[in-house]
């Protein structure tokens, strides 16, 4: 069965596909390529809704759509929604990157606290819904380090390593950051409504 994932970013395409294909290898993640909606909610769920509301409506599939980002605990939660955007329209990681490391210059180790948060919405065709979240735990670092991932990956340093390793997400191999990551997650709690398709 074809499910459309409601964005026109290739390395979210990519990374759903690894992770439906580990979960539920009958699914198949195609990717979308009709207009962009106006994502002008201000919650993860109500961006995500909107995405994949857009995506059924016009391909008649069923549709997911992942609106995520970094939260920061000593910035209250941003760039949250906003993490795309943090350094402005233009959706340029690498300016949002070191913008977030220049805004923590000056913040030590114990306050650099953070997750990476997915929320996931799943829109049928008959207007069925469903959303679901989750988190992933840690740290950011002070520089960018590995050359894996992408977006804030290279400073966001994951709880719960083995043997009280500080590697960063691009550090991580693809598959290491599959099977760990907020959109892993998030999907996870979505495989029982999947299971029901």
């Amino acid at each position: 069965m074809k499910v459309v994932l409601a964005t026109h970013n290739p390395h979210k395409v990519a990374e759903f596909q690894q992770i439906v294909a580990q979960a539920r290898p009958d699914l198949e993640v195609v990717g979308y390529d009709g207009p962009e909606p106006v994502e002008d909610g201000v919650t993860f769920a109500e961006n995500a809704l909107i995405k994949a509301r857009a995506a059924a409506t016009h391909t008649g599939l069923p549709a997911l759509a992942d609106d995520s980002g970094i939260c920061v605990d000593v910035l209250g939660g941003s760039p949250g929604v906003f993490s795309a955007y943090w350094a402005g329209q233009k959706k340029d990681a690498g300016a949002n990157l070191a913008l977030l490391l220049d805004q923590l210059r000056d913040i030590a180790d114990p306050h650099r606290t953070a997750h990476f948060t997915s929320t996931i919405a799943l829109v049928m065709p008959d207007g069925r819904e469903q959303v679901v979240e989750g988190r992933w735990p840690g740290r950011l670092s002070h520089e960018a380090s590995g050359g894996g991932g992408f977006g804030y990956d290279p400073i966001f340093i994951p709880d719960g390593q083995p043997h009280g390793e500080e590697r960063t997400v691009g550090d991580f191999s693809a598959e290491e950051k599959q099977s760990q990551s907020h959109r892993a997650r998030a999907f996870a709690e979505l495989l029982p409504v999947l299971a029901a398709l």
